[in-house]
């Protein structure tokens, strides 16, 4: 067995935690080395590299300028809705931003203070957030768009001392005003902002508030150049909101130290990129993957990074994505399953992509929600190279399972993200904590401590982080994920734990239905939820999308994919159910709200999440579900 080989790696992080990930840190600039690798001293709230001083921007942009590299590319802005591209090097990039935290500064802004970034895809988006690093603040970055009650929370939460935002953002067909949004939720919120900084886009342009709103361009205009502000490892950030909160946001806090240390880590290990090659997260900085790679993770490691201001169809086409692929000579690409289930509904027999010269495109990896099978296998066909599953959440920060393309790559197993990336203790509990065998259903979680990058705590509310995730299993992190681990060590994700439904006291995992049905050649995408049963306690629904192009109806449709499911998982599920929808309810970054069609079924309250991503959906979901007579009784 070598220290090289995927077992090696991992078992060395597993048995030697300090040793290994002090030398990841080697890679990473210190103001002044840490006293401990990994402060245990209060558990479970885990610390690591305590004593440590560093600043995350330096990192980021100024080390490689120093190093020479200020004229490659850092930054590639790629705006199909405004019909712009921009690049950005490392030199103009660090100057933007220390500019930048200088006008911050000038209101006042230090070491600690909160700045939430309410933007659209746009360069000054990453400046902002990159400007607050170098300052020692913390940033929370809040979703262009969101609706201002929930922003009000999230104000009231993290309490800034400035918001950063944008007269609009920009959709397919329609521009967004933000600052009506941002204004109102500014009154509703009991804590006041001492300044708004404000960048006018020419699609919309904001009228100011006298007195607290300030044009960016003339803040910038007004400010000079800051150098990095050295802070603690233990400092946070970044506070990070996860969606569809209620009462007190949870508000997911990262270091700077353990994230630093990570998040280069991966970019290498698990990404298989290195130093000057062009990596793109098609996501949004509002998400954890944008922070993380969009942002941290490329930069750190003196990758050109890809900020797209368009969506996968629609901008124009199908064949959008290849068109940047092509154009900035991406050799990997990360996105959501649901944008190539988008861009498969779409162009089925792939034509656009043999517009493109995709030559240099190595790797594809998916993450945010659960890859069917038929969706991998059939990007893997169109594209020829290797698809990858892999898992990890707002809380981790990066991958908690991942084929590791730069350690060594493993066969793929199509609906896998296959085994747990060095660093994570990954074990799979019944409701009593014990270890399941290979092939048992039960909740995963992770060992303590987590590794460097992931939460240590939520934001001012270490008890609501000890009984959201530590408490049902102590000594364990609770994904709130279901599955199982085969006798190969490939983790299985089957969906949430609440997506595990009881059909006359069988427990089934809805993730497995789904695998059935989107198998079939007619379905792009697909749903399964457990609706009430007053016989069985729940039965499966299905929520269907056809590809385009396909003609059938439910009334041909239904009976093909019952008996599949019949075929393939048995009489057990009972499945008897297939809607045909036009579109799938989801939220922006692509989750299918289950829940949500699951309390329209059975007749219960429920509020959509803020984050859904056109609520319009849901009247036509209710109408869909009134055919089959939900909700019943």
């Amino acid at each position: 067995m070598s220290d090289n080989d995927y077992t090696g790696v991992y078992q060395r992080a597993l048995n030697d935690p300090d040793g290994f990930w002090a030398e990841a840190a080697d890679d990473i600039h210190w103001d002044e080395r840490w006293d401990r690798v990994l402060d245990g001293s209060r558990p479970p709230f885990y610390r690591w590299f305590t004593g440590g001083a560093l600043n995350t921007c330096y990192n980021a942009l100024d080390v490689h300028v120093e190093q020479g590299n200020g004229g490659r590319p850092a930054l590639i802005y790629d705006s199909p809705v405004t019909d712009s591209v921009k690049v950005f090097t490392y030199l103009e990039l660090r100057d933007a931003v220390a500019t930048f935290a200088g006008a911050l500064r000038n209101h006042g802004v230090g070491v600690g203070d909160r700045v939430i970034v309410y933007m659209p895809m746009v360069p000054e988006a990453v400046v902002a957030m990159l400007a607050c690093a170098r300052l020692g603040a913390v940033h929370s970055v809040v979703f262009g768009g969101f609706a201002a009650n929930e922003l009000a929370t999230r104000i009231d939460d993290a309490r800034p001392r400035v918001i950063v935002s944008a007269s609009c953002g920009i959709e397919v067909n329609r521009v967004i005003e933000y600052k009506p949004l941002l204004d109102e939720a500014v009154r509703l919120a009991q804590h006041k902002p001492a300044a708004c900084l404000v960048l006018q886009r020419p699609q919309a342009r904001a009228s100011m508030v006298a007195g607290r709103d300030v044009d960016w361009n003339e803040a910038v205009a007004a400010a000079g150049p800051v150098p990095c502000v050295s802070v603690a490892a233990t400092d946070p950030l970044y506070i990070l909101y996860t969606s569809g909160t209620t009462g007190q946001p949870k508000g997911i806090v990262r270091d700077n130290g353990g994230h630093a240390v990570a998040l280069k880590w991966s970019m290498k290990n698990v990404y298989g990129v290195d130093a000057g090659e062009v990596y793109w997260a098609a996501s949004d900085v509002g998400w954890v993957v944008g922070h993380s790679y969009i942002v941290y993770g490329p930069l750190l490691k003196g990758c050109t990074t890809v900020l797209y201001e368009g969506k996968p169809v629609g901008t124009p086409d199908p064949g959008a994505f290849w068109r940047v692929v092509s154009q900035h000579g991406v050799s990997v690409l990360f996105t959501a399953p649901t944008a190539f289930r988008a861009i498969k509904k779409e162009d089925p027999a792939g034509q656009y992509v043999e517009k493109y010269d995709l030559s240099h495109f190595r790797t594809l990896f998916l993450a945010g929600e659960r890859c069917d099978p038929d969706t991998l296998v059939w990007a893997q066909d169109l594209l020829g190279v290797p698809v990858i599953d892999h898992w990890w959440q707002t809380e981790t920060g990066w991958a908690i399972a991942a084929n590791c393309m730069g350690i060594e790559p493993l066969p793929v197993k199509p609906g896998s993200p296959t085994r747990a990336v060095p660093g994570y203790d990954v074990r799979v509990l019944d409701d009593e904590g014990r270890d399941l065998p290979p092939g048992g259903m039960g909740s995963i979680t992770v060992k303590l401590p987590l590794p460097p990058g992931c939460l240590p705590t939520l934001w001012n509310n270490e008890e609501g982080y000890r009984k959201a995730y530590l408490e049902q299993h102590p000594g364990y992190y609770l994904t709130a994920d279901a599955g199982y681990c085969d006798e190969d060590g490939y983790l299985w994700i089957m969906g949430r734990i609440d997506d595990v439904i009881n059909v006359a006291g069988h427990r089934l995992s809805t993730g497995a239905m789904e695998e059935v049905l989107a198998s079939h050649p007619a379905v792009a995408e697909c749903a399964v939820l457990g609706v009430a049963d007053a016989l069985k306690g729940q039965l499966p629904l299905g929520l269907i999308v056809v590809k385009a192009g396909v003609e059938t109806t439910e009334e041909v449709l239904a009976p093909e994919l019952v008996s599949l499911m019949r075929e393939k998982i048995g009489p057990v599920a009972d499945f008897k159910q297939a809607l045909l929808v036009k579109r799938l309810p989801k939220t922006r970054s692509g989750k299918i709200l289950r829940g949500t069609v699951r309390s329209m079924a059975d007749g219960t309250p429920y509020k959509p999440p803020a984050t859904i991503d056109d609520p319009a959906i849901l009247d036509e979901i209710r109408e869909d579900l009134g055919r089959l007579g939900y909700p019943k009784g």
